[in-house]
This record gives C-alpha cells, sequence and structure tokens, in this order.
C-alpha cells in the first residue's frame, strides 16, 4: 500500500520522502531487505529531486545503512555509510557525528575481508579530521588507517607494541587483520619489483613473517583477491607477476609508467622499422620480378624466345 502511495505522487514531490521512510520502518520490521534492494539504485536521483536538505539525506542514508547492516548485508551497509559521510560538510568534519560515524566506517573497512582500497575513506573530510582528533583514540584510529592505506605487515606489528591493547579494546579482530596486512604487503612488494616482474620466495617469506611452506598458499589468496595477478615458478621458486595492485598512487608510481610507456615506444619504433624494412624488401622484390617478366616478354636477353610464326594452312573444302 505504501508503494502505491509513493508511485502515485510526482517524482519531484517532496512527500515521497516520508512515505519512503514510511517503507524502511515495514522493510526493517519485517526484516525483508530483498525487496528494497531493486529500489535503492534510484535513491540518489530521488534525493535530488526532492532537493532534500544534507541532513535529511544522510538521515535516510544511514537508516538504509542500519537496515542492510540487520540484514548482514556488510558491503552494502558500508556503501550506505558511505554516502551518509559524504552529505557531512567541511564546516562539520570535526563535530562529534562526523566523528563517530567516520570511526564506524573506519572499522567496518578494516575488518571486512573483501575491501582492499581506502581511498573512498581518506578522501572524506571528516576522517581527515580525525588526524587531529584526540577523543576517542580518534588519531590512532587514523594512524591505523594510514598503516592499511600504504605501509607494510612490519609498521602494524610495530603500531601494535606502540598502542597495546588498542585493537583487542576497540573489538577489533587482530587475525583478520593480520590476515589483511600480509595481503597488501604481498600486493606492495609485487608493485615494487620493477622491471624484473619477479618475486622470490625468499623475500616473501621475510615479507610476511611467515615460514617458507606457507608461500604459495598466501600467493594463491593474494590472486583470488584480485590485488595481484601472475603464477608460481615451484623450479626456480619466484613469483612470476603479470600485474599488481598499487595502494597508492604518487609521483614514484608515475615515474615508473612513464618509463614502461618510453620502453613500450622504443619497442614499437623497432617493430615499425622491422615492418617497413620488410615491406621495402618486398616492394623490391615484387620489382624485380617484373623487370625479369618484362625482359622475356620482350626477347630480353638469357630469357625464354618467343616460338616463331608460321603461315596459316589453308585446308580447302570440296
Amino acid at each position: 500500500m505504501l508503494s502505491t502511495v509513493f508511485n502515485s505522487l510526482q517524482p519531484d514531490d517532496s512527500v515521497r520522502y516520508p512515505v519512503f521512510n514510511a517503507i524502511l520502518d515495514v522493510v526493517s520490521k519485517s526484516s525483508n531487505y530483498d525487496s528494497l534492494r531493486p529500489q535503492l539504485k534510484h535513491l540518489d536521483s530521488w534525493l535530488a529531486a526532492w532537493n532534500t536538505p544534507a541532513t535529511q539525506a544522510r538521515k535516510l542514508y544511514l537508516r538504509v545503512s542500519s537496515i542492510a547492516s540487520e540484514a548482514s548485508e556488510t558491503e552494502e551497509s558500508y556503501e550506505y555509510l558511505i554516502r551518509a559521510l559524504r552529505t557531512i560538510p567541511s564546516s562539520e568534519a570535526s563535530n562529534d557525528e562526523a566523528r563517530t560515524l567516520s570511526i564506524d566506517a573506519l572499522k567496518t573497512a578494516l575488518v571486512s575481508p573483501t575491501h582492499f582500497d581506502f581511498e573512498d575513506l581518506t578522501s572524506l573530510d571528516s576522517v581527515q579530521a580525525l588526524r587531529s582528533e584526540d577523543a576517542n583514540d580518534a588519531s590512532t584510529f587514523f594512524e591505523l588507517l594510514e598503516i592499511f592505506t600504504s605501509q607494510l605487515l612490519e609498521d602494524y606489528t610495530s603500531f601494535k607494541s606502540e598502542h597495546a591493547d588498542f585493537v583487542s579494546s576497540q573489538s577489533l579482530d587482530d587475525a583478520a587483520l593480520t590476515r589483511k596486512m600480509r595481503l597488501l604487503t604481498l600486493a606492495s612488494i609485487a608493485a615494487q619489483t620493477g622491471q624484473t616482474r619477479s618475486l622470490p620466495y625468499s623475500s616473501i617469506t621475510s615479507a610476511l613473517d611467515i615460514p617458507a611452506e606457507d608461500v604459495e598458499m598466501w600467493v594463491i589468496d593474494v590472486i583470488r583477491a584480485g590485488l595481484v595477478e601472475g603464477k608460481l615458478s615451484q623450479l626456480n621458486q619466484t613469483f612470476l607477476i603479470h600485474r599488481s595492485t598499487y595502494r597508492v598512487f604518487g609521483q614514484s608510481q608515475w615515474r615508473e609508467v612513464a618509463g614502461r610507456l618510453d620502453m613500450w615506444r622504443t619497442s614499437l619504433v623497432g617493430v615499425l622499422k622491422v615492418i617497413q624494412a620488410e615491406k621495402e624488401g618486398i616492394i623490391a622484390q615484387k620489382e624485380k620480378e617484373l623487370r625479369e617478366v618484362d625482359s622475356r616478354v620482350n626477347g630480353g636477353g638469357g630469357g625464354y624466345r618467343r616460338a616463331p610464326q608460321r603461315e596459316p594452312i589453308d585446308v580447302g573444302m570440296d
């Protein structure tokens, strides 16, 4: 019935906002998130059509995030939490609500087994504001985020030594964080192999602090996570890398890209020269063959001579 009322209203009618909120109440109480999911793709355009103020849009995104969380849809819950954070203006990035929501989003992203790119968090003003905040261990959370954004397993180990009991006191799963940090570390050292594109098993063992017999298992896991592509060479005890994900993309990465483009350009120039030489050779050969044919046809030296013409024989008819 509520859906019928919602659909009977004009698309830009702001009354749709409270009707949609009522629909969310029903969905939440009936635990029927699946019926809501297909409609959510229109939510941004609806909010724009209703000229919804940022505060009301944020409330709606948070409602959807909460309902998704209740339905154990963690990734979708996180998605709408990030959308809610994007509605917070820079002038309010340090207030209590922004701080609380930012820390909630950070925790969710850290423990998620599938979330490896933290740019969606670091690009938010409210998350950047945590850097200088002391309340609720905000600055410590930001320090942890920086480690997962661009640093290595050894940095996470040092963090735990410097901030004893922080991970456990914040109800974070250290085993899950350590596993993710190992995958991210492997992705980083794979990206740093340069032109060799080869990573020895011994380097993986050292960087991930794992036994040698576990190297192949971790390589398979990082490939499954989509962070690296490559193949294992058991004979040479190396991981041959086809593609690796950069966790951060700065000046050094741009220089590496420029170097690879220069190599590619040089290779293409070489290929073009070979093709041009082959083309010129083929043309020269064709011209030579045509000259030889022409010489033979016209009785040139050394060729086949034209057979002499015979007088036609007149056969009479009686």
